[in-house]
């Protein structure tokens, strides 16, 4: 993440925090050392990134700059003592600077102060009546739409102050007075513009540069690029003496403090209710994101409970809304910050340069200000999250959400957003598809995809009239959810059906072969809550498992989809290994490749297989001089000597990526030899037994080289087995058996060697299986 704005809507689980990695889990970035060193640390790199940031959004805002000082130290010294997670950091929020624009514009600074009190006051309310977690059931479109209307708004409005001008009241001001902007812009202060823009684009970069560059480059990067930039912008204008408006913070005797709101009652409560709403999503889907990150959990209720008296105390002390901040949050962890105190420290030091610093900070110019806050509001617009919107077919709700909130303001912007989720839910309701078609054997088949509600009522009436009065036919109903109307509809049509000499049977395809009832009715027979997916789905198109990028959500996503289908199946069995200790009968060494899922071709659990994988399937033989490797020696003893397996399996498989790279002689290469080449001359026998006696299968030919090769290579390493002692004294005592293995993917056929005549012979199922299948 690099803006201060939530991070993407995540996958929840209503029964327990279980978006957080297990409790004990160092943070990621986390270094060595005393847990009070690292955070005073990191309080010191987030306190360099809060502060131009404060400033920044309170430029935005029009409130007096001093303001975002107060939500940051407010934000970062209470919620950090009193929030659920300890390692996020809040201050101003960069979420609600169009509604505080607009609050600041119609009722004054001291009313909004007002305002973000009883903001936080209902914070603190529904903190404690429980009900974070449902705040995180807004649409992900609609949150990110918001985020990226109010981010085009503030960008929008900051560019008048880079070219020196003074933003409008309304987007579409903004908007319409461009043009004239830019045709006469200040030259002073879009040159500061320019070059904070530059480095707040290039500073992340810098680690790409060729050479001593890039390492150089990696050194500077551990510098916060928003004080870079906006230390750059305040440098070149003293250098060259600039004459252009800068950051004016008033004396601390000026400040305003919260009064009492004066308006019409309905509109204060509605500010009130857009401040909180938007106020907890941000930091809450902050707060989510934050314990993924961290992997430490945290407590949603009580992170609401401390952002509410975080608003509370900002609001009384005159200081802008708080909300959680991605960039502050993610800064702290990478700087290793280890408890809540980094964040309370971050805020004592924004509080101490509030006081102490104000002579430098009335230094900086206001274009480099509005440049840091313009650029975080085009990153606010995150393409990620339109590509993932657009992949889910929200992009619509996302659009009009988006469109709302630049022309009508946050507030009907997410009222229109959340309307047009509603409609998108009711029009694919209407989506069902459905189709007939004509047999072979002279029957239909009815399938239908998607729900059938009363609003699908007229089409599945006409495709039911399709096949004709005495006809044979079968509906396959895809398991998706069936209302009552389409019900009655369902069973008219077949009493109908049958009455005119037909024939019906009603089927479901959510669980093979599974009929809704003996006598035809739409009933489910499925067990409530049965799930679809095997546990050996792949990921990439699994329904179950976030479809991301990000390798490390795809994991977890699937964590939670064991955690949440296999975990109750197989607990008890877990309990017992758990309690009796492993017995498993069988060594089993096979290839790390990524196709071969071993306890798939088996069609063993948990306790059966001892499973050993390295690159080839390859046991190092002891007098292969440079390329043992004890790892694989000391699995098999302790498989024979204390386990005491009675059978020991080595399996290849077709395509092997370490038997091509022998063929290629990447053991061979000159020079100092890599890992990898060192490993595979332990498959030197293999290409030694190639040359003289191949293996063979016993009804098919080899098909290439490279496959000659791997069940070559199984055969050897079932005799450089035999050279570890204890594998040749029970082998000789004839209580331990070796076994060679061999699976081919494309035809999903597994082969076995048969010892004696040195042949693979292919896997067939037994004849009830056969029957059955």
């Amino acid at each position: 993440m690099n803006l201060d704005t939530p991070p993407p809507l995540p996958r929840t689980d209503s029964a327990t925090d279980s978006h957080a990695p297990p409790t004990g889990t160092a943070p990621r970035g986390a270094r060595p050392g005393r847990p009070a060193t690292q955070d005073l640390a990191a309080s010191l790199v987030v306190f360099l990134v809060a502060l131009p940031f404060s400033l920044g959004i309170a430029l935005a805002t029009g409130a007096p700059l001093t303001a975002g000082l107060v939500a940051a130290a407010a934000g970062g010294i209470t919620a950090g003592l009193l929030g659920g997670t300890p390692l996020q950091v809040s201050g101003p929020s960069a979420a609600l600077t169009v509604i505080t624009t607009g609050l600041i514009s119609r009722y004054g600074w001291q009313t909004t102060c007002a305002v973000t009190v009883a903001a936080g006051l209902l914070q603190l309310l529904l903190g404690t009546v429980r009900v974070a977690r449902s705040a995180l059931a807004l649409s992900p479109a609609v949150v990110h739409g918001m985020l990226a209307g109010v981010g085009v708004t503030i960008a929008i409005a900051q560019f008048h102050v880079v070219l020196g001008g003074t933003p409008q009241g309304s987007t579409v001001a903004n908007l319409a007075a461009l043009p004239a902007q830019l045709s006469g812009p200040h030259p002073p202060a879009l040159a500061v513009g320019l070059l904070a823009i530059a480095i707040l684009c290039g500073w992340p970069r810098l680690h790409r540069l060729p050479g001593r560059a890039g390492r150089l480059g990696r050194l500077l990067e551990r510098a916060p690029a928003a004080l870079i930039a906006v230390a750059a912008g305040t440098a070149l204008a003293m250098i060259f003496d600039f004459r252009l408006a800068r950051v004016e913070l008033p004396a601390w005797g000026d400040h305003d403090l919260a009064a009492f709101p004066h308006g019409a009652p309905f509109a204060l409560l509605g500010a009130v209710l857009t401040v909180t709403a938007v106020a907890s999503v941000e930091s809450l889907l902050c707060a989510v994101a934050v314990d993924r990150q961290s992997g430490r959990p945290g407590n949603l209720d009580r992170e609401l409970r401390g952002q509410g008296v975080a608003n509370l105390v900002s609001g009384l002390l005159g200081g802008l809304p708080v909300g959680g901040g991605a960039i502050r949050s993610s800064a702290n962890i990478q700087a290793g910050a280890r408890s809540r105190w980094s964040a309370v420290l971050h805020g004592c030091w924004v509080l101490l340069a509030a006081v102490a610093l104000t002579g430098g900070l009335r230094r900086i110019p206001l274009a480099a200000l509005a440049a840091l806050v313009m650029v975080i509001g085009m990153q606010m617009v995150g393409f990620a999250h339109i590509r993932k919107v657009y992949r889910h077919r929200e992009f619509a709700v996302y659009l009009a959400t988006v469109l709302g909130v630049v022309l009508l303001g946050v507030p009907l912007g997410v009222a229109i957003g959340a309307a047009a989720t509603a409609l998108l839910a009711l029009y694919r309701l209407t989506r069902a598809h459905l189709e007939v078609t004509l047999q072979q054997d002279g029957s239909y088949e009815v399938r239908t995809h998607g729900p059938l509600t009363f609003l699908s009522v007229p089409r599945l009436t006409r495709t039911l009239a399709t096949p004709p009065t005495g006809a044979r036919v079968t509906i396959r109903h895809d398991g998706a959810f069936l209302d009552h109307t389409a019900y009655e509809a369902l069973q008219a049509w077949r009493v109908d059906h049958l009455a005119s000499g037909g024939q019906v049977t009603m089927l479901t395809i959510r669980q093979e072969g599974e009929v809704l009832d003996p006598d035809g009715t739409v009933r489910s027979a499925a067990v409530s809550g049965s799930h679809r997916c095997r546990a050996w789905t792949p990921w990439v198109g699994h329904h179950c498992i976030d479809q991301e990028d990000d390798p490390h959500s795809r994991l977890l996503s699937g964590v939670r989809g064991f955690q949440a289908h296999t975990a109750p199946l197989v607990r008890p069995e877990l309990a017992r290994l758990a309690r009796e200790g492993q017995t498993p009968s069988q060594l089993f060494l096979t290839c790390a490749d990524s196709r071969l899922v071993t306890s798939m071709i088996t069609s063993s659990g948990p306790g059966d297989l001892f499973t050993v994988r390295n690159v080839g399937n390859l046991v190092p033989a002891p007098h292969e001089p440079g390329a043992a490797d004890d790892s694989v020696a000391a699995a098999v003893q302790y498989a024979v000597e204390v386990l005491e397996v009675r059978s020991i399996t080595v399996c290849g498989h077709s395509g092997c990526g370490a038997m091509k790279a022998l063929l290629n002689g990447v053991h061979e290469q000159p020079g100092r030899p890599t890992p990898l080449a060192r490993w595979l001359r332990n498959g030197r026998g293999s290409l030694a037994r190639l040359a003289r006696v191949p293996a063979e299968f016993s009804d098919r030919q080899v098909s290439d080289q490279v496959e000659q090769l791997c069940i070559t290579n199984v055969v050897q390493q079932l005799d450089q087995l035999m050279a570890n002692p204890a594998v040749e004294r029970r082998v000789l005592d004839g209580d331990l058996q070796l076994v060679g293995m061999y699976f081919d993917f494309a035809t999903a056929q597994t082969y076995v060697l048969d010892q004696g005549t040195g042949r693979f012979n292919a896997v067939a199922c037994s004849r009830e299986i056969a029957s059955a299948a």
